[in-house]
Order: C-alpha cells, then structure tokens, then sequence
C-alpha cells in the first residue's frame, strides 16, 4: 500500500482532519500548518484518493490544463510545472493538446469537455477578442497567455513587452547596433498576440536608444514556424541577402536554437561575430554550445499563480469576485551567446 492520510497527519504533526482541510483547500489553516503538511504529502509522495473526495465533496481533484502543442518546449515545460504546482496541492492534472486551432480551442471550453474536471487552465493561441464570450463556461477557468484581453476570467500572464525590451537592451549594452529579431512580422497589424507584444518591445529599446529601424533586420516567421527550423531558415535567408548584423533576438528560445545551428553553418562566430539571446528559458537552452542567454519569464511563478487562482474560483461560493490579471516578474538570464559565463549549476 502507499501512504495514507494518517501517515501524512504523522509525519507533518497534525489531526487527520487538518491534512484533510489542507487537502480541500480549506481557507481557515495556519500558513505554518499548511507548509508543514504540504511537505510530508511531498516527502511521503502522497496521492490522495480522488474518487473518494469526489463522492464526499462533489468534486474530483482534477484539474484540466489546455495547450497548444507538447512538441514546443515550452508548453511542455510549462505542462510539467502546472503538474508539480497541482501535486503540492493535492491535484491531479488532465492535459489537453488543441494543437493551435481554433476548433480544438473552442473544443477545449465547450459543454461537451470532461465532466469530472472541477476546472479548467486554458492557454488559447487562436481565439480573439470576438471570442470573449466563449469563455463564459459553466466552470472555473483561467487563462494563460496574451491571446484573449478584457474576458470574463482570471489572466496569468508573462510581461511580453518589457521583457523583450529588456532583452534588446542587454544586447544594446554589449555595443551591438545592427539587431535582428526573428519571429514577428512588421505588418503583423495590431493583434495582441506574444509576437506583437515582443516586437512592440523590441522597437521601443531602439527607439530609446536613438537607432533608426531597419525593415531588412525584422524577420516575420509564423507562430506554426516558431521552432528550429524557422529560426535557421530566417538566418540563412538574412545571410544570402548580404543583410549586415551583429546581434539576433529570437522571440523564443526554440527559434534561437536554430539561429544557433544556422550561423554555426555560416561560419559566423558566437558572441564574436553575433550576439544572441531568445526567450523563455526553456531548459535546453542552458545547453546549447555556447549556452544560450534568454528571457526567464517566471515560468514556475505562472503555473503556481494560475494553479492557485483555479483553486479559488473552485472554492468560490455565492457571488464571484470580478477577474483578475497576474504578471510575475522575469529576468535576463545572461550566458555564453551575448558573452558572459554562466554560473548556472543545475
């Protein structure tokens, strides 16, 4: 048998009833109490018994978590950190790949999704503005991601603008002037999407910066590109052009991977020659040769964020308090690709 209630009760000090309290989520326990509960669930590895709670409470335990695609490293790094952040709290996580279309996005919050979710995390990349009323499911949500303003639900979302300004600002600072961005197209219109929101932050640092724009320097990819094989392919494309630069902001780490790979065939130096840095900090990119330095979007920070705002609308009883936006902070993560050693240990 794995452990039980009672084990974790021993374990973390407290009543049988206490654990059970943690468990449900139940507002009215210490902070200090819940931590030390949390932890033996942890060491214990813990799974309590969903379909019990389910007949006891009318309710599952399970949570539903809607991504585009698990191929991006990214959604599935981001799929493993909503799973941890649910463990902790007792929650199993079922997960859902819509592949970026807007028929499985509407599938996704549609009366016919599982019943025994007791709610729903929901990253949409095709639904719109027009679609707001989509969202308005007879179940807790949150949203992840840039795609839908101004809806009827919690919001966990990245700072997508200053960060990329950050991010070119840090190559500002190590002397490079001719910056490419890969990923964003300068005609994309105005769609508040994260390749707009990126781009809009990549012009304001030049702009900040006294340096004109060069069209030649922005290379559009489509969000289905934004992998390996658009980042090479927009290098190599800038690179048969003659175009002149000396640094490249991916907009994600993926599409720098490939810059990586495509400037390596090039026989172009890196940081020598170009400076890069992406976006995201997926794990990889602490791999690359050279390490990649990146964007660190506060992935985990999201994922408890979110987890915690589901958990809240699931609790809700009567009137439901009015939606709510979230923003973690991030960071530069500054590595071998723009010309520092990284201290990174893990």
């Amino acid at each position: 048998m794995g452990p039980t209630m009672h084990d974790v009760a021993r374990v973390a000090g407290v009543s049988i009833k206490t654990v059970s309290n943690v468990i449900n989520d139940y507002p009215h326990v210490r902070p200090g109490t819940r931590d030390r509960v949390n932890e033996a669930i942890e060491q214990l590895d813990y799974r309590p018994n969903l379909s019990a709670r389910g007949l006891r409470s009318g309710r599952t335990g399970v949570i539903g978590l809607a991504v585009p695609s698990l191929r991006e490293n990214y959604f599935a790094e981001l799929a493993d950190s909503v799973i941890r952040a649910a463990e902790k709290r007792g929650l199993g996580v079922m997960v859902e790949q819509t592949s970026g279309q807007r028929d499985g996005e509407l599938r996704a919050v549609s009366t016919n999704r599982p019943r025994f979710l007791d709610g729903l995390l929901f990253s949409p990349v095709s639904l719109g503005d027009a679609d707001a009323d989509a969202l308005l499911i007879d179940g807790p949500l949150v949203l992840l991601g840039e795609r839908i303003f101004g809806g009827p639900t919690d919001h966990v979302t990245m700072h997508n603008m200053s960060s990329a300004q950050a991010a070119v600002e840090h190559l500002l600072e190590i002397g490079r002037r001719r910056i490419a961005l890969i990923g964003a197209d300068l005609h994309g219109g105005d769609e508040v999407n994260s390749a707009n929101l990126r781009l809009r932050g990549y012009l304001r640092a030049l702009e900040q910066a006294g340096i004109g724009l060069d069209p030649a320097l922005v290379r559009p990819t489509s969000m289905s590109q934004w992998n390996r094989a658009g980042g090479a392919a927009a290098t190599h494309r800038m690179v048969e052009e003659g175009v002149r630069f000396d640094a490249i902001f991916a907009l994600n780490d993926t599409l720098g991977l490939g810059v990586l790979r495509a400037l390596g065939e090039e026989g172009l130096r890196v940081p020598d020659d170009v400076a890069v840095i992406g976006f995201d900090n997926i794990d990889e990119s602490k791999y690359s040769m050279p390490s990649m330095s990146t964007v660190d979007t506060g992935r985990d920070e999201i994922a408890a964020i979110a987890v915690d705002r589901l958990i809240e609308r699931i609790n809700e009883k009567g009137e439901r308090r009015p939606p709510e936006t979230f923003k973690p902070p991030f960071r530069i993560v500054k590595r071998e690709s723009t010309g520092f050693v990284s201290e990174e240990t893990e």
